[in-house]
């Protein structure tokens, strides 16, 4: 049975990450101190933020797993319905679809794409987006089953065309999270819709021929 005092911990916990998660989103994780965190969740002492989580590369840790988690359980289902296709659309919308659907799923106002989109312009923060990435079974098999459908690139293009996907999908989603969160217009009506445009997208993106490499001469 849980005590009162765990109930307590559990709630102030939960406060400081919504309003870490929201003004990481809304200002940048370097413009944030603790002490912002702890009076917009709330909360009198100017300490509790490190108390509960220590440094900000942990709280920032914590906020990132509150929400990959459960993206993973929605990217296995994805995964499950998807094995065995030879077709890089279905492998692309397993990589879309279960984020685009988590984030449908939270209900407006979010601050997750956001607070994602903040995480990859700073390089400190970006490694933890990177080692929970590569923690995750059910994207590395989404990978794995998109390389078997892809045309023969080379090395390099594949590394590129990846980082390019993950900047088209957290950026997106940041724009129309951004855009819903302020009332504003936007190109599609729907998270579902948005996936579609992204799958489009990004199929195009990796079945695209590459330009053959150019050598010293050609460079002259």
């Amino acid at each position: 049975m849980t005590s009162p005092r765990t109930s307590r911990a559990e709630a102030t916990r939960a406060l400081i990450l919504d309003a870490a998660e929201r003004l990481f989103a809304e200002r940048g994780v370097l413009a944030v101190s603790n002490r912002q965190i702890g009076e917009a969740a709330g909360q009198g002492n100017t300490a509790v933020v490190g108390y509960h989580f220590g440094a900000k590369e942990d709280l920032v840790r914590a906020v990132v797993r509150r929400h990959t988690s459960r993206i993973e359980g929605l990217r296995a289902e994805a995964l499950a319905a998807t094995e065995g296709s030879s077709e890089a659309r279905d492998w692309v919308g397993c990589l879309v679809r279960p984020f685009t659907g988590y984030l449908d799923a939270l209900g407006a106002p979010t601050w997750f794409a956001r607070f994602h989109a903040q995480l990859t312009t700073e390089p400190a923060y970006r490694e933890i987006v990177t080692q929970e990435s590569l923690g995750s079974p059910a994207l590395l098999a989404t990978i794995e089953g998109l390389n078997r459908c892809l045309p023969d690139l080379p090395a390099e293009v594949r590394l590129e065309r990846g980082d390019m996907t993950r900047l088209l999908m957290v950026h997106v989603c940041a724009e129309r999270e951004r855009a819903l969160a302020e009332d504003a217009p936007t190109p599609r009506t729907t998270w579902d819709a948005t996936a579609t445009g992204l799958v489009d997208a990004l199929v195009g993106l990796w079945l695209a021929p590459a330009a053959p490499a150019r050598t010293e001469g050609d460079r002259a």
